[in-house]
């Protein structure tokens, strides 16, 4: 599982993620991470917010409940083996 790390915007401090999967929706990209490789742990959609000219991709987390609910059932869908609730 590949690992990833970002900057938190307000203070600069890191957080790693591992990245469960990836998809695109309606030319999108969102990321389906956690903060531990393994086990029942907590989940997070991050959604890509860069411009296309941008050197380094920005996320942000989805916090749309609508938003966070169709992409919970795609995910859902894609690791079938995974229950991924809100």
């Amino acid at each position: 599982m590949e690992k990833i790390e970002f900057q938190a915007p307000q203070d600069g401090e890191s957080i790693e993620f591992y990245v469960m999967e990836q998809t695109k929706i309606n030319g999108i990209n969102y990321l389906l991470v956690t903060e531990e490789e393994d086990g029942d742990c907590d989940a997070y959609i991050l959604k890509e917010i860069s411009q296309g000219e941008e050197e380094d991709s920005t996320y942000e987390m989805v916090e749309s409940e609508e938003e966070l609910e169709y992409m919970s059932r795609i995910f859902g869908e894609i690791l079938e083996d995974v229950d991924v609730t809100m």
